[in-house]
């Protein structure tokens, strides 16, 4: 039996990762993921792991407020109140650029001397968000600071599939999953088009094209020299449009999610 074996949520982008028990979903996936970003203060560019891996060691607390706060080891503590639509800056993240509520100048200071530049927090309302790539999925659906889909989808068996590939065990997370599924073949998801978790409907709408991120070790921060499990993936799991690990899904109504409820695939 397909059984969802854990939930994670990212609340800032590229961020560490929040395992759960349970969650909502809204309609733009978990409640609360990746909706507040990093920014360069000066043009607005969207940061990540790729260029600052140190974020993997930033912990971001979504509270049910809809605020933040802020740790990592050596910059101390920091609560973020849900900002206001009056003070919008321009930010851009991949091929879109939007205008959303920045998080103040106390945030702004704190991650700065977090990243070592200026830097601004924003926020990602749901009325602001954007919509997924054209050809994909819906025309109508939207997401938050996520790359490009609302969820994302890995078998545990894939990752025990790569890791008898590469020859040691790799930590789930450096491929930042919302939904992992046990009980399935290894890759069985890329054959996926629709499922049931709960109440809830999921459409499988776009491989995930990976990349230099999954090289970084969310426990340390740490990249492999070795350019594991990037190298890895490809060698065998290589396409025209890159090296595919996991599925991205969008919920197609709302609900919540509970560890270890089945999963039914409907097609």
């Amino acid at each position: 039996m397909l059984r969802l074996s854990a939930l994670y949520r990212y609340p800032l982008k590229s961020g560490k990762a929040e395992a759960l028990q349970q969650i909502g979903l809204d309609k733009l996936g978990l409640e609360g993921d990746r909706r507040w970003m990093l920014v360069d203060e000066a043009s607005g560019r969207f940061l990540t792991q790729r260029a600052v891996a140190k974020m993997s060691q930033l912990t971001a607390l979504w509270n049910t407020a809809g605020g933040l706060t802020l740790s990592s080891p050596g910059h101390g503590t920091l609560d973020v109140a849900l900002p206001c639509d009056d003070a919008l800056r321009g930010v851009t993240i991949w091929h879109d650029t939007l205008r959303v509520p920045d998080a103040g100048d106390a945030a702004a200071a704190w991650v700065s001397a977090f990243i070592g530049k200026p830097t601004r927090l924003v926020h990602m309302p749901v009325d602001r968000a954007r919509f997924t790539q054209h050809g994909f999925g819906h025309d109508s659906d939207q997401v938050g600071f996520a790359d490009g889909y609302p969820l994302l989808l890995i078998g545990q068996a894939s990752l025990d599939d790569l890791c008898t590939h590469i020859g040691r065990p790799m930590d789930m997370l450096r491929f930042r999953p919302n939904l992992v599924i046990d009980g399935a073949e290894a890759f069985a998801e890329d054959g996926w088009k629709r499922l049931r978790i709960g109440a809830v409907e999921f459409r499988v709408v776009k491989p995930c094209s990976r990349c230099i991120l999954t090289t970084i070790d969310p426990q340390t921060g740490e990249r492999s020299p070795d350019r594991e499990p990037f190298a890895t993936l490809q060698a065998y799991r290589s396409t025209e449009q890159g090296a595919m690990f996991g599925q991205n899904l969008v919920n197609d109504g709302v609900g919540r999610l509970e560890v270890g409820m089945p999963v039914t695939v409907l097609e």
